[in-house]
């Protein structure tokens, strides 16, 4: 499986946060310490630059969710299509905000350090998030509710 990558910037009160590659869960992780670290710096608003990412699974949209209660506006930043269809599919496009163009931060963007999560805080991130998706939206229940089991019993392990 390909890995991506996060580059961030944090500007004034914005976090630039750029994804390139699939937002899976295994840069979940990454991602949510990330948007942590920069809403310790000050970033209310997060700009999530997709304009490089080929898709995004539900682990990954679940932490992004996850994030709407500590920011004051989340932004999708040139999502492609099949991004976009997910998040109507699972019913959270209202949550965020969509724009096209061109990425004001891009300059200022630095290479994230990885967290290197190991497979239970993987599991146990990816556990939330569908838990999440399923409370915000329970038309999603039907899709994540064997996930979820799965993913309670392999923590049990």
């Amino acid at each position: 499986m390909s890995a991506g990558t996060i580059q961030v910037a944090v500007v004034d009160a914005v976090a630039c946060v750029k994804i390139a590659g699939p937002a899976n869960f295994a840069l979940g992780v990454d991602f949510k310490t990330v948007v942590a670290n920069c809403c310790e710096k000050g970033g209310r608003v997060l700009l999530l630059d997709l304009t490089d990412c080929v898709n995004m699974d539900s682990t990954f949209l679940g932490i992004l969710m996850s994030m709407t209660s500590r920011l004051d506006r989340i932004e999708l930043l040139n999502p492609s299509e099949r991004i976009t269809d997910l998040l109507d599919s699972l019913g959270v496009m209202e949550l965020l905000k969509v724009g096209l163009g061109d990425n004001p931060f891009e300059a200022r963007l630095d290479t994230a350090e990885s967290t290197k999560a190991d497979k239970r805080a993987l599991t146990e991130a990816s556990l939330e998030a569908h838990q999440l998706l399923m409370k915000i939206n329970p038309a999603n229940v039907p899709k994540f509710k064997d996930v979820a089991k799965f993913l309670e019993e392999d923590l049990k392990k």
